[in-house]
């Protein structure tokens, strides 16, 4: 039998989930070490009066399966993202998707707040860990992080945190705060 320390790394399955085009994909691209595979294709004439790009113009893209990243943290951990696709007719692949994580990323635009909102609920329901991060956009630097708490209905122990995915720095910080958040629930005797 090996020793622990020669096991190899442990990896840690983590889901980022939110809305549509709430920043899912460029958080993971934004982190993966390894070149990510991403499943999104170019949006069509089909996606007309269901995928609301009123807030995000320049969309052309859409996540149709997930995306999925790695990242090192050291040699006895691995992260593993897996980000979900935003869209309520996808939401059947949440699942298994989830199964195994040790928490959740739960983009939130401010100026679609409603979108998270099923990605908030499947975490409570199921127990899972999450942080919500509030993806900076333009016009939502107004909105305090007790504010947005409160809109959300959130419990006072789930994280809320500013972040920027488009910079890996931002999203690694929320990622330490969602591991952390995650082994402090796991202490916790239920």
């Amino acid at each position: 039998m090996r020793a622990d320390t020669d096991a190899g790394p442990i990896p840690l399955k983590i889901v980022v989930a939110g809305g549509f085009g709430v920043g899912k994909t460029t958080l993971v691209r934004a982190l993966s070490e390894i070149p990510p595979l991403l499943t999104e294709e170019s949006m069509t004439s089909a996606s007309v009066g269901v995928d609301d790009v009123a807030a995000v113009p320049d969309k052309a893209t859409t996540t149709v399966a997930m995306d999925f990243g790695r990242i090192t943290v050291d040699e006895s951990i691995v992260l593993y993202l897996f980000g979900t696709p935003g869209q309520d007719r996808f939401w059947f692949m949440w699942d298994e998707l989830a199964r195994g994580a040790v928490g959740a990323v739960v983009l939130v635009d401010l100026r679609r707040v409603d979108e998270c909102f099923a990605a908030i609920d499947y975490c409570e329901s199921r127990r899972l860990p999450f942080v919500v991060a509030v993806n900076q956009f333009p016009e939502t630097d107004g909105f305090g992080l007790e504010t947005v708490r409160d809109a959300l209905a959130l419990a006072s122990d789930v994280p809320v945190v500013r972040m920027d995915a488009r910079r890996d720095e931002s999203c690694l910080a929320t990622l330490i705060t969602l591991v952390e958040h995650a082994l402090a629930r796991s202490a916790v005797p239920h």
